[in-house]
């Protein structure tokens, strides 16, 4: 059983930063792939970034790509998505997810891809 935990949420104004952490346990990970997602209010929840464990594979959404960026700290078991130029429309709970596997993870795109959730982490961004 994987555990996920969430953190660095929070309110931040437009064009700044913030950098989330998902701590992982209860499991080998090394063939485990991380995804993050996020729902905003009254949408479906949708796909942001997924990194393989050893960070060899990786994919950003569209909306993110260039903005957004995985990171790894393997000793702790924790993987970073830093936000930067943040835009309002980033508003949302923010999730990462677990599921094995590490040959295709750049498919691995779609709730349904995923076995292992956290409970979410709040951004705003407002002025």
């Amino acid at each position: 059983q994987v555990q996920l935990v969430e953190s660095g949420g929070g309110l931040v104004q437009p064009g700044g930063s913030l950098r989330l952490s998902c701590e992982v346990s209860g499991s080998t990970l090394d063939y485990y792939a991380i995804g993050w997602f996020r729902q905003a209010l009254g949408k479906e929840r949708e796909f942001v970034a997924v990194t393989s464990w050893t960070g060899s594979q990786t994919r950003y959404a569209d909306s993110v790509k260039g903005r957004f960026t995985l990171s790894r700290d393997n000793a702790k078991n924790i993987v970073n998505l830093r936000m930067n130029s943040l835009k309002p429309e980033d508003t949302a709970v923010y999730y990462c997810a677990a599921r094995a596997g590490h040959i295709v993870v750049p498919t691995y795109t779609q709730e349904s891809d995923y076995h292992y959730w956290g409970q979410g982490t709040q951004v705003t961004v407002s002025s």
